[in-house]
């Protein structure tokens, strides 16, 4: 059971996520504390990994461990299993406390720039030996609506410029062993029905839904529901 350091009155919202967190990490126990005013040095910001989770209320999340060992072993010591692969069923759970959206993927290397951010509650992670690593939570919640504008004419110069458009039509959750057991005619179940609707992702950014269907012989979506801005945020 984790356990942390007096809450300041801004910061509470960040220290739950942080706390669900370290409850999941694999390894010894963690107890979370807010991060002083030292930086986070700058070495062992490529140990880390982020990872962006977008729904009503956003938020970019990065971990720092300074300690592997125990995440090599829950990997397997297979050099094919990330240490993203490994760390994502925490952060999964750890961001599940913002609640109502998704994990994006969980990416190698940490931006300075979280770190340092204003809007970033940084937190230390402390074990027994002393600070284990870090953990930096920026949450945005979203801008009410906007007005509408015909901003049109304003798009000219890049209104030819190429944006990558994604439909995914599920997902599934395996366990390691299950990945490393994987061969070809392997079938993985995914989390949706025959018939359910897609998610359109523009960027990265889910901008719509859509059923999947097929345009000469070619797999195509009919898009059902373009999502506001202010709720794909």
């Amino acid at each position: 059971m984790s356990t942390s350091t007096m809450r300041p009155t801004t910061g509470a919202d960040e220290a739950a996520v942080a706390e669900a967190l370290v409850a999941a990490l694999p390894g010894p126990p963690l107890m979370i504390q807010f991060h002083g005013s030292d930086p986070v040095p700058m070495q062992a910001l490529e140990a880390g990994v982020s990872a962006t989770y977008v729904g009503p209320r956003s938020a970019d999340i990065s971990l720092i461990l300074l300690d592997r060992t125990e995440l090599i072993a829950a990997g397997g010591g297979d050099a094919r299993v990330r240490l993203g692969d490994v760390l994502r069923p925490a952060l999964e759970l750890a961001s599940d406390v913002i609640g109502g959206g998704q994990l994006g993927e969980v990416s190698d290397g940490v931006p300075a720039s979280l770190f340092q951010s204003a809007d970033a509650v940084v937190f230390d992670l402390i074990g027994e030996e002393g600070v284990a690593g870090w953990f930096a939570v920026a949450l945005r919640t979203p801008a009410p609506p906007r007005a509408f504008r015909d901003v049109s004419s304003r798009l000219g110069r890049i209104s030819t410029v190429q944006m990558t458009l994604a439909v995914e039509i599920g997902r599934a959750t395996v366990s390691v062993q299950e990945l490393l057991d994987a061969q070809p005619g392997t079938v993985i179940e995914l989390d949706r029905a025959v018939g359910s609707e897609a998610d359109v992702f523009l960027n990265g950014r889910m901008i719509a839904h859509g059923e999947i269907v097929v345009v000469d012989r070619r797999f195509a979506v009919r898009v059902t529901e373009v999502l506001d801005p202010a709720d794909e945020i």
